[in-house]
């Protein structure tokens, strides 16, 4: 066994860690932009769901993608054994896992679309029926040797894949699911439901963005020619643009530099970066975070003004975002860099290679999004609705689904001082016999 071999498994087992870490990120992220009576519900199906998916992935995702087959989909190497591939310069288990990490990462994204209202059951359910019928398709068509890495579709780390698959089922989840109670006035208007802990959501961006070195250098799968510093170098700095481009935007517009705002543009010069991060040089990396930090502020205040409640902007952070990373590339593609199609337009490659990465948006985001509105229609029917009673979203998913709080202290106490129940306090005396009932 060769030292090249040993140090690409180690690096890739090091990358499939980073990546598999970012689910504590979304976690944050996903708490810290919602309320604090669904975090521990949020917190709890992340972890499970991830579960579910890992199982899949082992029993049949890995075979559907990477497998024997044609070139819509693959039909061998279920329940995978942890064989090495001849000639993949590194050992199989630990590109199976970092493969695995990569697909609960885009289950973990379509369920940002289902946050405050969906059934814990739907998750389980949707969680085992999206492995196995939409993302193994999209991956097999573009890293699996499919019909859209046949026409050279550049797709480095999953802007498509990954990215733009999660964000078009989260789109049809927030479709049928319909908005969070409050969100929406009778005259149409938004009503800003705050997430409950800022401070976690800008926690969340750092790991994810810490993260995403694992993500997109270690898709590189080798340390033959240091070659992931590079495209590490390419991610940072749209990460850094994508950061300013949406703090001022923000600001120019709104009179304020929203903090939200803000991470999210970090987030979307993330997700746009993942495409191309090996295929272009690196002032073009800048450019295109920028454009995403802009996108992402427009395309936020798009699906609002269509009444689409999305209540942690996954259509905007990996749908719009994705679909400009992926495009990205037809733009900037360099000749030096382009080992997989041809160069960009910018770089004389005409609109051929655009046209690929154009067709390759519009067949995985609509796949994406008709399958999984297929699948969540008849999971509505199947399942008596997919969406919590009214009572049970008004009293929040921590107690109607898992019969306790994310927070206990702090929502029993705040709950004693409004005279409802009663908690010791430091001299074992009820707070609620210390203060009058504001009730």
């Amino acid at each position: 066994m060769d030292t090249l071999f040993l140090m690409n498994s180690l690096w890739v087992m090091i990358s499939a860690v980073l990546v598999i870490l970012m689910i504590g990120g979304f976690i944050l992220l996903e708490t810290g932009s919602t309320r604090m009576k669904n975090a521990g519900h949020i917190a709890g199906k992340t972890i499970l769901t991830f579960g579910i998916s890992s199982i899949v992935f082992w029993a049949v995702g890995y075979g559907l993608i990477f497998g024997e087959g044609n070139s819509i989909l693959g039909f061998s190497d279920f329940f995978y054994s942890g064989y090495d591939v001849e000639g993949l310069g590194l050992s199989g288990a630990v590109f199976f896992l970092f493969q695995l990490a990569f697909a609960g990462i885009s289950l973990t994204i379509a369920f940002g679309g289902f946050a405050e209202r969906a059934k814990l059951s739907v998750y389980l359910v949707f969680a085992l029926l999206f492995s196995v019928l939409v993302y193994p398709f999209i991956a097999h068509w573009i890293w699996g040797g499919g019909w859209l890495a046949e026409h050279g579709k550049q797709d480095f780390a999953g802007s498509t894949v990954v990215h733009l698959t999660g964000a078009m089922a989260a789109l049809a989840a927030t479709i049928l699911l319909k908005p969070r109670i409050g969100k929406f006035n009778k005259d149409g208007s938004a009503n800003n439901i705050e997430g409950h802990n800022q401070v976690f959501t800008a926690l969340s961006v750092l790991l994810l963005w810490v993260g995403w070195f694992g993500f997109n250098a270690g898709s590189t799968v080798s340390v033959d020619g240091a070659f992931f510093g590079f495209v590490a170098l390419n991610t940072n700095l749209a990460a850094a643009a994508g950061t300013v481009a949406a703090m001022l935007i923000s600001w120019i517009v709104l009179g304020k530099a929203d903090v939200p705002m803000m991470l999210n543009g970090a987030l979307a010069g993330l997700v746009a970066i993942t495409a191309s991060c090996a295929f272009v040089d690196t002032w073009a990396s800048v450019i295109i975070g920028l454009i995403a930090g802009i996108l992402v502020f427009y395309s936020i205040r798009f699906f609002e003004s269509k009444k689409i409640d999305d209540p942690i902007f996954a259509l905007s952070v990996h749908g719009t975002a994705g679909v400009w990373g992926t495009l990205s590339t037809g733009f900037f593609a360099t000749p030096e860099l382009a080992t997989v199609g041809n160069p960009g337009l910018f770089y004389g490659g005409g609109l051929e290679q655009l046209g690929v990465q154009a067709l390759g948006v519009v067949a995985s985001g609509a796949f994406a999004f008709i399958v999984s509105f297929i699948i969540l229609s008849i999971m509505k029917v199947t399942m008596k609705g997919l969406r919590v009673t009214e009572e049970e979203e008004i009293i929040g998913l921590d107690i109607s689904e898992h019969g306790s709080y994310g927070y206990p202290e702090l929502v029993n106490k705040e709950a004693a001082v409004k005279g409802s129940i009663e908690i010791p306090s430091t001299g074992n005396v009820p707070l609620s016999s210390q203060r009058p009932s504001v009730n």
